[in-house]
């Protein structure tokens, strides 16, 4: 298999490159990388992604002139998980994107992907196949979006698997305890769907979260591992 190559229109990097577990570390990827690199201008700054990355991928990066920055870890347990103690209901795409948007961009302005979510972005999102108004649940309080959990599915995994793809609270009300039950309410829709597995990544060193998924019987299966190149 080839590799990912493309050009996000977000954060620091003019290109990027994914490597996915079933594609060899081999001299046909280093060659490809490399001619990323070549096509990219002096001073891009290029990121390479190793999914399920191993020890010997650090060096395999190396050798292309990458240092590691980034550990998306994947944590996963098995479905059903205890029922969620809050009321949640679907996302209404055209009513709700300007509300979640802005709670989005609020809880996530420190984050390169979810961060600075436009409404462009959103509509893409939902354009895509696996998008499920139901299984993107929202809770309120007092009138107010509180918090978020977005779900996706993931027929193709064996057994198939739901994902916690994004979730946040908005920093209004942050300190009530929400983290857990809005997770829990995610997993709700995944396990009502007939799914048996759910998971999701978090960044390494977000310890509080982490410390949260593992009270809620997530555990750490793989890591994603991002690099850094600046072109010279």
């Amino acid at each position: 298999m080839t590799l990912t190559v493309s050009r996000p229109h977000q954060g620091e990097f003019a290109w990027s490159v994914t490597i996915a577990p079933d594609v060899a570390r081999d001299e046909a990827a280093a060659g490809q990388i490399q001619e990323v690199i070549a096509g990219a201008e002096s001073g891009d700054a290029v990121q390479l992604w190793i999914e399920q990355a191993a020890d010997h991928d650090d060096a395999f990066a190396a050798d292309l002139g990458f240092d590691p920055y980034r550990d998306l870890w994947r944590m996963q347990r098995p479905l059903p998980a205890p029922r969620a103690t809050i009321a949640t209901r679907a996302f209404v795409p055209g009513a709700d994107d300007d509300e979640f948007l802005a709670v989005n961009n609020r809880a996530f302005h420190w984050h390169p992907e979810q961060g600075g979510l436009t409404a462009a972005d959103l509509a893409e999102r939902m354009a895509e196949g696996w998008f499920d108004a139901e299984g993107f649940r929202l809770h309120e309080r007092g009138g107010r979006l509180a918090g978020f959990c977005w779900t996706k599915v993931h027929p193709d995994e064996t057994p198939p698997a739901g994902e916690i793809y994004a979730i946040a609270v908005d920093p209004d009300f942050h300190g009530q305890g929400l983290g857990k039950p809005m997770t829990l309410a995610g997993l709700d829709h995944l396990s009502d769907r007939g799914l048996t597995e759910g998971f999701l990544y978090v960044e390494s060193d977000n310890d509080p979260a982490v410390a949260t998924y593992h009270r809620l019987g997530f555990d750490h299966r793989s890591t994603n591992r991002a690099y850094r190149r600046i072109v010279e």
